[in-house]
């Protein structure tokens, strides 16, 4: 009998059913669960995300677990993701001694390793700088910018002005902005939206000391948001601020105020947490690809803004787009994509018809991403009826929670990220518009439409 539950456990393991392996396993007593049963469940608590929860399982059997490298290794994988990370190392060096070379244990004894090293340097300059606070008060006040020339500062073009800019803000708009945000705003930050309330710098990158998710030695961003609520990009916009601590996880410690290249999987934020809500806050970058890894950028908003530099010092465009064009060309299919298309009889060749689709993205923008352009569009339609075409019993969820196995987070053919709301956004706009109809819950394309993504894939 336990084998053969032993045996469906892994089965559903295999197919990232884990909360079914949850509920099963709490199903039996607690008393006839042996070391095995408690490491699967705990397993299964970890690719839930239940971190905590599966720390709490691997305890019970701790002792037994003391000579098991795979019980030092999975309680490492626990606290590397609750950010305890020179305790996750303390565990997969353990695991390392008990069975050395393996590779995914060496990875993380690495990762665990540098980033305990930077949380506690991290620890420490708030540390300093919240003595220094104690002691000396509120920085001192001086005129903003005062020595720089602004005129020059920010880019005209017609998406920095329809996607960024909001009017002038009143003291009225400023004070129930804070309100609502719960952070008072940096003088600094309010001198230059008063000159103009967001946009794009012509200059976008600011230098770092140590490599992000972005680059080795500095960080990107698209815009600087602005003081409202009506533009997408301003700080209380649908994808300001509260939008992306709500809704992507970034840590509730102060306001988002430049998106980034990575179409949210980084930004860049004003950090009270040595101030508190009424101080000075710093600027930081958080990386949502690195479980929220923060680096320090600057003391202060203005010295980010004298800071940034053009992206000319690090200008690889060239460089990105050939190997972004080698990338679609040749690059494996996810499992997903390869399954979706081997179900495809109207379109022939259609892998390569897909790959000729995104060949032209990467042309027109130099890297291989999907927004909200024309060409994205068509890849959006693309997938959508490739995945509804073989799993027609698809609800609005579903879909939403299924894209990203399809080409974002593809692998060799992938993007590595994703913007959530351009799907939905796309999703609606097609509702809306009638090309996309729910039946009984599920959701399709309807047939005259179906036709016109399959012309636009014979004809790429």
């Amino acid at each position: 009998m336990e084998q053969r539950l032993i045996n469906q456990l892994h089965e559903w393991h295999e197919v990232d059913e884990h909360q079914r392996i949850i509920d099963s396993l709490l199903a039996i007593p607690e008393e006839e669960r042996d070391y095995e049963l408690i490491s699967i469940l705990a397993r299964a608590y970890n690719n839930s995300g239940l971190y905590e929860e599966a720390l709490h399982q691997f305890d019970k059997i701790s002792d037994a677990g003391k000579q098991d490298s795979l019980w030092h290794y999975r309680v490492g994988f626990a606290l590397y993701h609750l950010n305890r990370y020179d305790e996750a190392a303390q565990a997969f060096s353990r695991s390392d001694q008990l069975k050395p070379g393996e590779q995914s244990t060496q990875y993380f004894l690495s990762q665990s390793t540098h980033k305990a090293k930077k949380q506690k340097r991290e620890e420490l300059r708030l540390a300093k700088k919240q003595d220094y606070l104690a002691r000396c008060g509120s920085v001192e006040k001086k005129i903003p910018f005062s020595d720089m020339f602004l005129t020059d500062f920010w880019d005209d073009s017609e998406y920095a002005i329809t996607s960024y800019q909001c009017e002038p803000p009143t003291d009225e708009l400023i004070d129930s902005i804070e309100k609502e945000l719960g952070y008072k705003l940096p003088s600094s930050y309010i001198y230059l939206m008063k000159q103009q309330n967001g946009g794009v710098p012509r200059n976008t990158c600011f230098p770092t000391e140590e490599p992000t998710s972005w680059a080795e030695d500095h960080i990107a961003i698209t815009g600087i948001m602005g003081i409202g609520r009506d533009k997408s990009y301003s700080l209380c916009g649908d994808l300001g601020s509260p939008f992306m601590i709500e809704e992507w996880g970034y840590p509730d410690i102060g306001v988002v105020i430049c998106d980034c290249p990575s179409a949210g999987h980084d930004v860049v934020m004003l950090d009270y947490r040595a101030c508190g809500r009424n101080g000075e806050p710093e600027v930081i970058h958080v990386d949502q690809e690195d479980d929220y890894e923060i680096t320090f950028l600057a003391d202060n908003f203005e010295d980010f803004i004298r800071g940034l530099v053009s992206e000319e010092q690090y200008d690889t465009f060239e460089e990105d787009k050939v190997e972004a064009l080698d990338k679609v060309a040749h690059g494996k299919f996810s499992p997903l994509l390869e399954e979706l298309c081997s179900q495809v009889s109207e379109v022939a060749q259609v892998e390569q018809k897909i790959r000729n689709l995104c060949t032209r993205i990467v042309e027109e923008k130099g890297h291989f991403s999907f927004h909200a352009d024309e060409l994205s569009y068509d890849m959006y339609d693309v997938q959508f009826w490739l995945y509804t075409k073989s799993y027609p019993n698809t609800n609005y969820d579903q879909y939403v929670s299924v894209y990203q196995d399809i080409i974002a987070f593809g692998g060799e053919f992938g993007q590595g990220g994703y913007a959530p709301a351009f799907i939905t956004d796309w999703l609606d706009y097609l509702m809306k518009e009638g090309r996309i109809v729910q039946e009984h819950g599920n959701i399709r394309l309807t047939d005259s439409y179906t036709e016109e993504v399959i012309n636009t894939l014979k004809n790429a």
